[in-house]
């Protein structure tokens, strides 16, 4: 379980330069906070997925992961922080 989530949060991304440095989707310009809230309003992710299709159920299942680990006060060790 615990290697699952790592390998979900890999999938999470942080940068300077995109959203002012918040966790955004491989890179992309999708931020873990504009799921998270979509998801919250009762968006299903099938819906998400529908209407991002450059985007994949394993990084939907990445952001309810990088809430989680957040909340629990859990290593955010496995996303990637970019430096400039």
């Amino acid at each position: 379980m615990e290697r699952k989530r790592s390998d979900l949060l890999r999938r999470i991304t942080a940068r300077p330069d995109v959203f002012g440095g918040k966790p955004i989707i491989r890179d992309m310009r999708i931020s873990v906070e504009f799921i998270l809230g979509l998801l919250a309003q009762g968006v299903t992710p099938e819906d998400i997925l529908d209407d991002y299709p450059d985007l994949e159920p394993d990084d939907i299942r990445a952001c309810t992961a990088y809430a989680h680990a957040v909340i629990a006060r859990e290593t955010l060790s496995a996303v990637t922080v970019v430096e400039l």
